[in-house]
């Protein structure tokens, strides 16, 4: 074969060449004739996150960050499809580009790591210092230890948990699902509960991103796309369009199936230093997920109210 078939943009870092394996994988058994050598091509595109690692997402421009290079290049014709981890997708996506498969959330929990052993954040000792470049995470860890002093921790899994050892903090948070993909489940030993830490919205999902439109493509991955997995991300998508969320706003949330047919979609808006928070949590129909996330999200607004809500601008 002279020419790949398809050719999928990806972020070059571990996490993200493993997320691109597994689609790969689903390509390859959906479709047989795929498997044949050259059929799929793997772009690794270097992007502005990977780039800067000296400052939070939020201080230097938001997590379209992780997604910037991968979707330009996706509408310049550079690339057929783009695979992210669905928790760096911006709010909302660039005009001519849709979601076109969502593959089998993996475990969406977060994954304590502590020089003190501890296993929740309450057993953290006074003061200690946690690292971490999430305004999500950093907030929850203040709702539950106000005395933490937290410090930006950027970089990959490997990167962490090496800043980690060298005594650059005294605890991080990870997330679980990529710990699993990255083949280090046997590092878990810590796993904080959606109580404890929300995640955030998408976390454990991977999705691709294509031109929207493309009828082959749209064809192509139609059998790729788990139903309960797409509908939990609409809903939670759907609520973090409804709060107008951004890296710079805490915002969590997390759509799990209850049953065959429904959902139950729980959330979180917080400042930066946990001193306040609000959170609401809903059930609806897995079919009219969307509906959820959106209800759920106008009721988030109500309770914050206009003055939590400037203060977070």
């Amino acid at each position: 074969m002279t020419h790949p078939v398809l050719r999928i943009g990806t972020r070059g870092s571990p996490l993200a060449l493993k997320q691109a394996e597994l689609l790969l994988s689903a390509l390859a058994t959906a479709h047989p004739d795929l498997n044949e050598p050259g059929a799929i091509e793997v772009v690794p595109i270097h992007t502005s996150g990977d780039r800067i690692q000296d400052r939070t997402l939020a201080e230097a421009g938001g997590k379209g960050l992780f997604t910037k290079e991968i979707e330009e290049a996706l509408l310049a014709g550079a690339v057929d499809l783009a695979v992210h981890s669905a928790k760096d997708m911006q709010t909302w996506l660039p005009s001519g580009l849709a979601i076109g498969a969502v593959l089998p959330r993996e475990d969406p929990r977060e994954a304590l790591f502590s020089s003190s052993g501890a296993r929740s954040l309450a057993q953290l000792p006074r003061g200690a210092v946690l690292g971490t470049a999430s305004l999500r995470r950093q907030a929850q860890a203040l709702m539950r230890q106000p005395d933490l002093k937290v410090v930006p921790f950027r970089g990959n899994v490997e990167t962490r948990l090496r800043k980690l050892r060298q005594g650059l903090a005294d605890a991080t948070l990870l997330a679980v699902a990529g710990l699993k993909r990255l083949g280090r489940a046997d590092l878990l030993d810590a796993i904080l509960e959606p109580e404890e830490v929300l995640p955030a919205v998408g976390q454990g999902t991977i999705a691709i991103e294509i031109r929207a439109g493309e009828a082959r493509l749209e064809a192509l991955l139609a059998a790729l796309t788990h139903p309960p997995t797409a509908a939990c991300l609409a809903a939670e998508r759907t609520l973090l369009a409804v709060l107008d969320g951004s890296c710079r706003t805490p915002i969590a949330g997390l759509a799990e199936p209850v049953g065959a047919d429904r959902l139950r979609l729980r959330a979180l808006i917080a400042l930066p230093d946990g001193s306040k928070a609000h959170e609401e949590e809903g059930e609806g129909e897995i079919a009219d997920a969307e509906t959820l996330g959106r209800e759920l999200g106008r009721r988030l607004l109500a309770k914050a109210g206009p003055q939590f809500l400037r203060s977070l601008k």
